[in-house]
């Protein structure tokens, strides 16, 4: 990492990948997150990327439209789609010479102290190298209840304070956090100071393809900022802004935090 570099987890959610009217990948979202990724880590920067997107990706080795609400078939789906969504990362990287490395995880790898420090002793050797991008993913293919209900914020949050991220990035598929219903990107706050002043806008809503809402990504947020983590949730549908983002800068609801301290040996957490 180069001197003024950032260590960044960027996690990217079900509704930034897939398309509205069916869940399928949405290839042109992709390609251009894959692009701004990679300027962002020829900024010298260390990235790790927490991806949603296995079941969307394996819908069609189903003849499937649409997400299933079958457990079974969500599983078999992952199963089938992880391994395509690990392809279009790879093909897509390799265009700005950049490899990928895949971890896949479930909670107990957070729960257990040597399955922890394996995990975190992984990706340090990983980032030994600048021109590896980590990408992790819950095992859906055995990880029933994140399956049907983590859209991977948790998981972003505890992997960002389990290497000492200075940044969380959570992409979805709004801007930010509204301030009232009306979804007026002028209504988008703009700084937190203090996540428990928040939680009164957030709504039920959850987008089409997506499982997690915008109730838990702000639920994993302050996991993240208690950990002295600072954390951005930004619009998905336009990476482009990723460099201005991690400079500070950009359109988005900026979480700080009051100090920074190391937590990379935090407890263990259970599900919420």
């Amino acid at each position: 990492m180069n001197p003024g570099g950032k260590r960044v987890v960027i996690k990217v959610g079900t509704g930034v990948l897939t398309r509205q009217v069916t869940a399928e990948l949405d290839h042109a979202v992709l390609s251009r997150l894959i692009q701004a990724v990679s300027d962002v880590v020829r900024e010298g920067h260390q990235v790790l990327m927490v991806t949603s997107g296995a079941v969307g990706a394996g819908l069609h080795a189903f003849d499937l439209l649409r997400r299933p609400g079958d457990t079974g078939m969500l599983q078999a789906c992952a199963a089938v789609g992880q391994a395509r969504l690990m392809q279009i990362y790879d093909s897509g990287f390799r265009q700005y010479q950049l490899k990928v490395a895949q971890l896949l995880l479930t909670n107990e790898d957070f729960e257990v102290d040597k399955r922890r420090e394996n995990v975190r002793n992984t990706i340090d050797h990983l980032f030994t190298r600048n021109d590896i991008v980590p990408i992790i993913n819950e095992n859906d293919s055995v990880a029933i209840y994140e399956l049907k209900t983590g859209d991977n914020d948790r998981l972003s949050a505890q992997v960002a304070r389990l290497v000492g991220a200075d940044l969380l990035i959570v992409l979805t598929s709004v801007p930010g956090l509204y301030s009232d219903d009306r979804k007026d990107d002028r209504d988008i706050i703009r700084e937190v100071t203090d996540i428990a002043s928040v939680t009164g806008f957030v709504s039920g809503e959850i987008g089409h393809g997506s499982v997690g809402g915008m109730g838990s990504k702000l639920r994993w947020v302050a996991h993240a900022v208690e950990g002295g983590i600072e954390a951005v949730i930004a619009d998905g549908k336009h990476p482009e802004q990723l460099p201005q983002v991690i400079a500070g800068q950009g359109f988005c609801t900026r979480f700080l935090v009051a100090g920074r301290r190391d937590d990379s040996d935090f407890p263990p957490q259970t599900h919420v």
